[in-house]
């Protein structure tokens, strides 16, 4: 079984700061999400557009996962985002607000079609789906299975709130359905579950529950608006010892004997099935990212 990349943390960064796209990467994220919609001024999104580019055929990220947030597609600016970084090197998108199965094969045969141009072998690039509105999340399923190019979807508390005509709180009592709903269509589709921002940086307490809960709930990981957030995250999504040195000995055992499509095993005593077998890959692959493993 494979075991595939952690994304504990999403770090954005504005697409139209040349500082960031220069060093954005250094802070120990696992992912960075250059932003060209709710960070960049109308007037600025081609100008963004253009710097990000050049920053991506020039800058070496190394390990970083890289992401755009493009704007959406029915936007003037959607479009020449996809048909300008990708021939530049872009290869991992978030569709921002992602409302149904259609916008994301909207980008899906667009993505085909720049990849043919351009010599890029088909389905190079990826997308993560941005659920911000009551009907995406209602749709969360039918977006995560639209496209085999998504790799994960992610909850935005604050334009969820507004459109419901809710109050954000810290408690979080108003969302708890929603990230929920987000989560269980992840592990339908097989993809990420990427939990939103915390925009209180001066509460370092509250915003480390918040992060405890995002990771008791199922999600891959977590958005982060500020470098001092990344740590801390990281510290929460590492497993302990005992953890890993579990999840080891079963993802080992799954693959001496290839369950994949079904059935269940024997562990020191105990039957263990696909999903518990999908835990420990997840446990590993957290260890990995936080330098325990190999």
């Amino acid at each position: 079984m494979s075991i595939r990349r952690s994304r504990r943390t999403m770090m954005f960064a504005p697409a139209n700061n040349p500082k960031m796209l220069m060093m954005a990467h250094l802070y120990g994220a696992d992912c960075v999400i250059f932003d060209l919609e709710d960070a960049v001024k109308y007037d600025d999104k081609d100008a963004a557009r253009d710097l990000l580019a050049e920053a991506l055929k020039t800058i070496n990220y190394g390990e970083t996962e890289i992401f755009a947030r493009i704007n959406p597609l029915s936007t003037e600016f959607g479009k020449d985002d996809v048909k300008i970084l990708v021939p530049a090197g872009l290869r991992k998108m978030r569709l921002a607000m992602c409302e149904k199965p259609e916008h994301v094969i909207e980008l899906d045969e667009l993505l085909t079609k720049v990849e043919e141009e351009n010599g890029i072998e088909i389905g190079s690039c990826k997308i993560q789906c941005s659920l911000e509105t009551p009907l995406a999340v209602m749709n969360a399923v039918s977006i995560a299975t639209a496209s085999k190019r998504v790799v994960s979807i992610s909850f935005g508390a604050e334009d969820f709130t507004r459109t419901l005509g809710a109050t954000r709180t810290k408690e979080g009592k108003e969302i708890f359905t929603a990230r929920s709903m987000v989560v269980m269509a992840a592990a339908i589709a097989g993809v990420d579950a990427i939990d939103t921002v915390w925009s209180d940086l001066d509460d370092e307490i509250g915003f480390k529950e918040e992060v405890k809960t995002s990771l008791n709930m199922g999600f891959a990981g977590k958005s982060c608006i500020h470098p001092s957030q990344v740590k801390i995250v990281h510290e929460i999504f590492t497993p302990t010892k005992e953890e890993l040195e579990k999840s080891l000995t079963i993802v080992e055992a799954a693959k001496n004997a290839d369950i994949n499509k079904g059935g269940v095993i024997t562990v020191n005593g105990k039957m263990v099935d696909i999903p518990v077998i999908a835990k420990a890959e997840k446990i590993v692959r957290l260890a990995k990212s936080a330098g325990m493993i190999e």
